[in-house]
């Protein structure tokens, strides 16, 4: 979410991407990276609490991208291992 809304006073906008998939292990929405909880309480829930799922949101996106990223380093390791005739 945008700073400027925090600072604006404006109304929190929903995360929801319409993308709208539960990953089974991680239990979170693939579109929004929100808990099956989040996403039902959201209509109910003040601007304070809709501020600090999005604070939630952040950091599991952050640390999705880390993960993609050890990932991705290790998958280009293994490819070229040392002796490759690349």
């Amino acid at each position: 979410m945008s700073r400027c809304a925090k600072r604006n006073g404006m109304t929190t906008p929903s995360p929801c991407i319409n993308v709208c998939r539960m990953h089974e292990a991680s239990g979170l929405c693939e579109g929004c990276l929100r808990t099956i909880d989040e996403i039902a309480s959201w209509s109910t829930l003040d601007d304070d609490a809709k501020r600090a799922v999005w604070d939630a949101i952040e950091v599991r996106h952050a640390q999705w991208l880390t993960k993609r990223n050890a990932s991705n380093v290790a998958h280009a390791t293994d490819k070229a291992k040392p002796g490759d005739a690349r």
